[in-house]
C-alpha cells in the first residue's frame, strides 16, 4: 500500500468503547490520540488483528511507546530490531524474524497500531 492511500480521512473515524472509556480510531484502526492509549486498547486491537498478546509483545509495545515519548516521533523499525537483539544476542536478521513472528503483518501495520501510534503518512521500514 502506498502512503498516499494510508492517510487518515476525518469522515472515516469511529469510536471504540473500552473499559477505561471510549477512544477514536481512524479507518484502519489507529488511535487518533496516542495519549489515550491503554492496554485495553492494545488487547482490543490485537484481537482485531488475530494476535494473542504475550509479555514479549508488550516489551515491543512498551519500547515503541517509550521511544515515542522520549523523542516525539515513532521509532523506525531498525531501532526496534536493535532493542530486540540487544541482550538476546540476536543478529538483525534474527531480530527481524522475532518481530515478524510477533507481528506477522508488519511493524507499522500491527506493532505501531497496537502501541497506539498514529498512522504514519510515510515511514521507513529500517
Amino acid at each position: 500500500m502506498h502512503s498516499a492511500c494510508m492517510r487518515t480521512r476525518p469522515d472515516m473515524l469511529s469510536k471504540i468503547d473500552l473499559p477505561g472509556g471510549p477512544v477514536q480510531v481512524d479507518e484502519h484502526g489507529y488511535l487518533t490520540d496516542p495519549a489515550l492509549w491503554t492496554r485495553d486498547f492494545a488487547d482490543y486491537s490485537a484481537r482485531q488483528e488475530g494476535i494473542t498478546l504475550t509479555p514479549r509483545h508488550y516489551q515491543v509495545i512498551d519500547y515503541i511507546r517509550a521511544a515515542e515519548a522520549d523523542h516525539g516521533v515513532m521509532p523506525d523499525q531498525r531501532f526496534v530490531l536493535k532493542f530486540l537483539g540487544h541482550g538476546a544476542g540476536l543478529s538483525k536478521s534474527q531480530a527481524k524474524d522475532v518481530l515478524y513472528a510477533l507481528f506477522p503483518q508488519g511493524y507499522v501495520k500491527q506493532a505501531c497500531k497496537l502501541a497506539g501510534m498514529r498512522q504514519p503518512r510515510a515511514w521507513s521500514t529500517g
